[in-house]
């Protein structure tokens, strides 16, 4: 009778065991945290010197589609900044002694393409360089110190924003887009975590990261007309040569350069957990 029970219970569970054994892990995702840093490029940075990186860090879902292609969502937070206390090999540059720095707060579509065959976890097919590129917009809002107080720049209208003397400068909105392109490498440590870097640079929609583009502005659009009320912090902060000797903003001469956009690029190390399904495999 035992004989009979335990033949019974084998021949249930077969199928249960067939259909585990027929079965494979798929990878779906990874959730993803990176750090690193930041680097801006623009009206302070003509050279595109990589000389003041600040802190970066991202987080981002990364949906695959194969071993091939995925789709990521990302969230990014970017400090970045700049003087022209760096700009020795231009005198204008230097003397116009500007500075800005801005908190950048952004969200990006992106699609991944490997180069290689990657299954985590897989000897031989765990590690792939790739490319990255998508849409985004990213939020910012330039400030400057001036006697130990921090001033936002875009609210004080540096370049003459909104004033009738003006008429074709309005002032900048504080959202804009990027277009984010960029390289990196990623290796699977085991089937579940992976790790890598990335190397993110963004062509974005607006000249104003920095708070500078145009030319610089007549003071008395600064100043109170009935000469009552102190100037307003931006007659101190448009132009700033008055700090190192003789003022040399003039009425409308180049303060940056209109024609160009501002960039910026990160460079992250990240870490990937992944989301795992049991599943008939695909050829793929």
């Amino acid at each position: 009778m035992f004989k009979n029970s335990f033949f019974s219970i084998v021949l249930l569970l077969f199928p249960f065991v067939f259909y585990a054994q027929s079965q494979a892990i798929v990878q779906e995702g990874e959730f993803g945290l990176g750090f690193g840093a930041g680097q801006y490029f623009g009206d302070l940075n003509t050279r595109s010197r990589v000389n003041t990186p600040k802190i970066a860090a991202t987080a981002f879902f990364r949906k695959n589609f194969g071993n091939y292609i995925a789709v990521r969502a990302g969230a990014s937070m970017v400090q970045l900044g700049y003087s022209d206390i760096y700009n020795t090999h231009n005198a204008f540059m230097n003397q116009r002694n500007l500075s800005f720095n801005a908190t950048v707060w952004e969200l990006t579509l992106q699609g991944d393409f490997n180069f290689f065959r990657f299954v985590p976890g897989e000897p031989g097919y765990n590690f792939t360089p790739y490319i990255t590129f998508g849409v985004g917009a990213f939020n910012y809002d330039p400030y400057a110190m001036l006697s130990g107080k921090k001033y936002f720049l875009r609210t004080l209208n540096t370049e003459g924003q909104g004033n009738a003397l003006y008429p074709d400068r309005q002032p900048y909105k504080s959202t804009t887009y990027c277009i984010p392109f960029g390289v990196g490498m990623k290796y699977s440590i085991n089937e579940r975590i992976n790790i890598g870097v990335e190397l993110l640079h963004r062509f974005t929609g607006t000249d104003y990261l920095d708070d500078v583009s145009t030319t610089f502005v007549d003071p008395s659009i600064f100043l109170d007309p009935a000469g009552v009320l102190p100037p307003t912090p931006a007659y101190y902060l448009y132009d700033r040569s008055y700090e190192l000797g003789e003022p040399i903003g003039s009425i409308g001469r180049q303060r940056g350069i209109s024609t160009q956009k501002d960039q910026f690029v990160t460079g992250v190390f990240y870490m990937t957990f992944n989301l795992q399904s049991y599943k008939c495999p695909t050829v793929r």
